[in-house]
């Protein structure tokens, strides 16, 4: 199974992300990770979508994207072309004991404490899956009372703009 990550330039019209989120569904396919947001142009949105299939699939996914009528621009962003990130929040238990270890942990990571409690500390990380994944089985050690991940977005390297794409 190979994956793909895609960033679909669509209109900012009520119903977008269901159409879009529809079409894998209707088709069986799976949607690994979604992101959503307005661009500098409030007309526009950016998607980031990662999928995971064969050869075959993944040309379906591209070829039925581009047929939806509020998609103006389709990217694969391949990951020596591109940026991506993904930003993650974790609730960790921590005992007195603990507490430093979970601080260090953090450091090394670069990851930020954004709140404290008596016994558990909250954690903000941004970075690419790799990392995020690698700090969580650090994290694994320790008792993870909640986590969340945005999932991933991104933009290809260069001096490119949205311009490009949009008529």
């Amino acid at each position: 199974m190979k994956r793909i990550v895609l960033s679909i330039l669509v209109d900012n019209t009520a119903g977008v992300l269901s159409r879009v989120a529809g079409l894998f569904s209707r088709r069986g396919y799976n949607i690994d990770s979604l992101t959503v947001g307005e661009t500098e142009d409030p007309a526009i949105s950016r998607m980031t979508v990662l999928a995971h299939g064969d050869d075959m699939i993944l040309e379906q996914i591209r070829k039925q994207l581009n047929k939806l009528e509020d998609v103006r621009e389709l990217v694969e962003l391949y990951s020596e072309e591109s940026v991506t990130r993904e930003l993650i929040l974790v609730k960790v238990a921590s005992s007195e004991k603990d507490r430093q270890s979970i601080i260090s942990i953090a450091d090394i990571f670069r990851a930020k404490i954004v709140d404290v409690a008596v016994d558990s500390l909250m954690i903000e990380l941004t970075g690419n899956q790799s990392k995020i994944d690698a700090f969580i089985n650090l994290l694994e050690q320790y008792t993870i009372k909640e986590l969340v991940r945005t999932g991933i977005t991104g933009l290809a390297r260069g001096s490119g703009d949205i311009a490009d794409y949009i008529d």
